[in-house]
């Protein structure tokens, strides 16, 4: 990321248009992320100081967060020393990632008190300090203790020990007083040997707090192809222009080829107050929400995929006991000839028989037999293996059809996820499995507490314990509503829907469900009805198919059985349209 000391410096020089604000609110979302609600002026604020080794930022922010119920002890102790207090100033030292927030309040007798809220912006090496007027610290979000004090560099951050800011070897861009003392510094001396991409090491590995997609995006922006005296100036002049930028509006941040994944600063107009700081603050939103709903999907895909491969293997399980009953009539027939012919048959204990098989013509048979057994306990064994394989055949045969449609339920779920664009299509999704029992054995009792309180409230249902927000089209005065996930469709068709309007769905196909709202009951237009036909194609696994067969029918005669799972619907009196998805 680019949250270079050069950010660090212009978002808290934009930040000190805050001076003055009261902290009335703090908040601690996760163990890296401390939020200050902030008033100034009848206006409310809020202050993300995040220090997350990833996504590490200063920004006000409009994003809210979930906060714990109970608060973190670094929280309770902020709001024991600072809530009520005022920020004097934002103050950065040099281009280092360090942000000292100075802030003052009076006591419990009225004497003016000073403390300092200093944030480490430093990738995993971050922290939120708080410290006295003594420099000592009160105390820290990370506690480090190291017990080799014979480096230098090494700081012991606890309670009660004296704060010292971090060094840096590399030089300070406010030390370099002209161009030649700047070429030097960054150690050229032979334009031949210089390129761009070595010019970029050279800059980024000798001056402190400049990064290295700030130095390339200014190579660009010059349009610079060779480094030579008058284009290294160029450069030189350009830095600074940015880093002794005292009005922020001159400033801009901006995405890096649009790209998503940087960002960097550069020169340009612009009148709003905050602009870079609300820039910082949804780049890194759109960020950690991009991150956190693909990695959540994935989860959430593996779980029913490992849970998809159980009932496969289960199913063949039982095609292998089903294949043994196919010759369970053998056994039956061996049972009967035996008996039938134990009066011609040597009482001993025989390998095998040739009897008549009069289920064939009379036709000759040979029977193996157990030496072990006799002939009648031979026949008896035979009776006693049919009636086991038919008693399988049947049982089996009712569980091959419980499973099936078990998969069938597996597979519209994976369909739903793969499907999803948010975390709350995922958290809604989670709710539905969490209260299925094929799935209920494989979650952690916890997260199925933790869904069940996110639980969104819908305006449009009776059922508050329903989430309720689908997909709504406009096609020619009509309107189109699609589910999102299985229960969705159940609430949208059997609650939702009137008996007289026009339901959709892809014929042998997992997607949606699809309602067209018919309010005065009149007769739909082929070419309306081709429209819908292709929206629910297009929310379906056959969205990258052609002619799609998609059935349609009056929402009366679509019912659900009795113990059929979320999204499972039976229905009759339909037709079909074979139709491109598209919307």
């Amino acid at each position: 990321m680019a949250f270079d000391g050069i950010i660090t410096k212009t978002i808290s020089q934009e930040l000190e248009n805050l001076s003055g604000a009261r902290i009335d609110k703090i908040y601690e979302p996760d163990s890296n992320t401390i939020i200050l609600g902030l008033y100034l002026n009848q206006n409310n604020y809020a202050l993300n100081i995040c220090i997350n080794s990833q996504y590490y930022s200063l920004n006000l922010t409009t994003h809210q967060k979930q906060n714990p119920k109970i608060a973190p002890s670094f929280c309770m102790l902020l709001r024991k020393y600072i809530l009520g207090m005022h920020i004097k100033n934002f103050i950065t030292n040099d281009l280092e990632r360090v942000v000292t927030i100075e802030l003052e309040g009076f006591d419990e007798v009225d004497d003016i008190i000073n403390y300092k809220l200093i944030i480490e912006l430093m990738g995993k090496h971050g922290n939120i300090l708080l410290i006295d007027s003594s420099n000592n610290i009160i105390d820290c979000i990370r506690h480090i203790y190291i017990q080799d004090d014979s480096n230098t560099k090494t700081r012991n951050l606890l309670p009660h020990y004296k704060y010292t800011y971090p060094t840096s070897d590399k030089c300070s861009f406010f030390e370099i007083n002209n161009y030649e003392n700047f070429k030097k510094i960054i150690k050229i001396s032979n334009f031949n040997e210089i390129n761009t991409n070595t010019l970029v090491k050279n800059i980024v590995e000798n001056i402190n707090g400049i990064s290295k997609v700030f130095i390339e995006n200014t190579i660009k922006i010059l349009n610079i192809n060779t480094i030579n005296d008058n284009t290294l100036l160029d450069i030189y002049n350009y830095m600074q222009k940015i880093i002794f930028c005292e009005d922020t509006t001159r400033l801009e941040l901006i995405e890096i080829n649009n790209t998503k994944k940087d960002y960097t600063l550069i020169y340009k107009e612009n009148n709003s107050p905050f602009h870079l700081n609300f820039f910082i603050d949804d780049f890194y939103y759109n960020k950690i929400t991009s991150t956190a709903f693909k990695n959540y999907k994935d989860s959430m895909l593996k779980l029913i995929l490992n849970i998809l491969n159980k009932y496969n293997k289960r199913l063949e399980h039982m095609n292998i006991k089903l294949n043994e009953c196919t010759n369970m009539e053998k056994y039956r027939i061996y049972g009967e000839l035996i008996t039938a012919n134990l009066y011609r048959i040597d009482k001993t204990n025989i390998s095998n028989i040739e009897v008549e098989n009069y289920y064939d013509n009379n036709k000759k048979i040979i029977i193996p037999l157990d030496k072990k057994y006799s002939p009648s306990n031979n026949a008896k064994r035979f009776f006693k293996k049919y009636n086991k394989l038919k008693n399988t055949l049947e049982i089996v045969s009712i569980q091959k059809k419980e499973t099936l449609k078990e998969l069938d339920y597996i597979e519209s779920i994976i369909y739903e996820i793969e499907s999803c664009e948010n975390l709350q299509d995922l958290s809604d999704i989670f709710e539905e499995i969490s209260e299925n029992d094929i799935f209920k054995e494989f979650l952690p009792k916890a997260k199925i507490k933790k869904s069940k309180s996110k639980v969104k409230k819908s305006t449009l249902t009776k059922n508050k314990t329903v989430a309720f927000n689908p997909i709504k089209y406009n096609i020619d005065n009509y309107t189109i509503f699609v589910g999102r996930n299985n229960k969705e469709n159940d609430y949208l068709t059997l609650k939702f829907a009137k008996k007289n309007d026009i339901w959709f769905h892809t014929k042998d196909i997992h997607g949606s469900h699809v309602i067209l709202k018919n309010e005065n009951n009149q007769k739909i237009d082929e070419e309306i009805l081709t429209k819908v036909a292709s929206i629910a194609a297009y929310h379906s696994k056959a969205r990258n198919s052609s002619n799609v067969p998609v059935d349609y029918c009056e929402v009366k005669y679509i019912k659900k059985p009795n113990g059929a799972k979320p999204g499972m619907v039976i229905y009759t009196n339909n037709h079909t349209l074979n139709v491109n998805p598209q919307i």
